[in-house]
């Protein structure tokens, strides 16, 4: 018979395994020595070992799933139990028991790990939601988009969550996107309507514009364009292309009316200067009229520059009030001497001038009278008093002859 610490053969050639519950029968070995069989059943030991020892580093050192890990653990343990080996298999049944510790632990530290994902995951998709509701009522039609499908790439890079939830929050996700959809498209749609509206309006304006682009009506017609002008901002923006090109017909046919209008102004601005040059000359011809001294010569020049100043047509209009203006106040001149020379031969103001100054005279003479009379009966009070009253008429008097020397004395 054969034995070490592990295990003996019996003389029949039975090998057993010493454990904690006592002998097991390991196998019977009838080919060889009993060390042969002891050796044989040790080294399938070994190999047990050697395959905890594989699986321990496994479950430490990589991500080994828990289902895996367990089973590769009962195969394991299915190998000791069934004595097949010779060697500690309570040592190794108590590494498997702390492996399966050591996988239940990682176990439930991954179910709290997942757990811990889902619910960021939740977080995160919640919020992805939140943001995308809040840009459903957005008017930014670009950057809103932009953003909407970023947020759906975002989506896409997230864990899923547990179907219902995952589904209700894709739900509420995929309507946002939705929403927005509808209201950005009901927008241009309405924009595009407006275009087309504006084009209209202004295929029109444009059609009136080169109408008129022949026009020499000049004042009424540059009025016109300002109108069309007004209407044209009012309408709003057509189609870009359509924009453009309407608004080239537009301008251009603008150009075509204020060049030629530009040409014939700026040929009657050369004439009126001319025509400027010669009033200037007549109102200092006229000028030359005034003071008057021969009433009747001084009209009858006037009129001779008058006709030739009415001969000679319009100067620039900022030009204008000072040189009539000179022209007007020689005029004036000449209708006050009018009237002076009136007032000096009205027959019937003369009569008058020379009646009151005779009962001036007169009233003068008496009171001289009567002031010599009071100051030769002594009664010098009367006579300051009357010479008082004398004072005044004297005035009047040399006020009244004044005015008679006027129509010639």
């Amino acid at each position: 018979m054969s034995s070490d610490p592990w295990g003996r053969v019996d003389e029949t050639g039975t090998v057993y395994v010493r454990t904690a519950d006592g002998e097991q029968v390991v196998g019977s070995w009838q080919a060889g020595s009993p060390a042969e069989a002891l050796a044989y059943f040790e080294r399938k030991y070994e190999g047990i070992v050697v395959e905890i020892g594989l699986l321990e580093r496994r479950v430490k050192t990589t991500d080994l799933s828990a289902k895996d890990a367990t089973a590769a653990i009962e195969h394991l343990r299915t190998q000791v139990d069934e004595h097949h080996a010779v060697g500690d298999l309570d040592a190794l049944r108590k590494r498997l028991d702390a492996l399966v510790a050591t996988v239940d632990s990682r176990r439930e530290e991954r179910k709290a790990q997942k757990a811990k994902q889902a619910d960021e995951a939740k977080h995160a998709k919640e919020a992805l939601v939140a943001e995308a509701e809040e840009l459903a009522q957005s008017e930014q039609w670009r950057s809103a988009g932009e953003r909407l499908r970023a947020l759906v790439d975002t989506w896409k890079g997230l864990p899923r969550l547990d179907r219902k939830s995952d589904d209700e929050l894709w739900h509420r996700f995929s309507h946002a996107r939705s929403a927005f959809s509808k209201r950005r498209k009901a927008h241009f749609a309405s924009l595009d309507a407006q275009r087309e509206e504006a084009r209209k309006v202004k295929e029109k304006l444009v059609t009136e514009a080169e109408a008129l682009s022949g026009s020499t009506d000049w004042g009424a017609t540059a009025a016109r364009y300002r109108d069309l002008m007004t209407q044209w901002k009012a309408a709003g923006r057509a189609q870009r292309e359509a924009e453009d090109e309407l608004w080239n017909r537009f301008r251009g046919a603008q150009d075509v009316f204020f060049a030629a209008r530009g040409e014939v102004f700026a040929e009657r601005d050369a004439e009126q200067g001319e025509n400027l040059k010669l009033k200037e000359e007549l109102a200092d011809e006229a000028e030359k009229l005034v003071p008057v001294t021969d009433l009747k010569a001084a009209r009858a020049a006037f009129r001779g520059v008058n006709e030739r100043w009415e001969a000679i047509g319009h100067v620039p209009r900022d030009a204008r009030p000072k040189v009539e203006g000179r022209m007007q106040a020689v005029e004036r001149a000449l209708q006050e001497a009018e009237e002076a020379e009136w007032r000096r031969t009205n027959p019937e103001a003369r009569a008058r001038a020379a009646g009151l100054t005779g009962q001036l005279q007169a009233a003068v003479d008496k009171l001289r009278g009567q002031i010599d009379a009071a100051r030769a009966s002594g009664n010098n009070a009367r006579a300051d008093k009357l010479a008082r009253e004398l004072e005044g008429r004297q005035a009047l008097l040399d006020q009244a002859l004044k005015g008679l020397e006027e129509f010639g004395g």
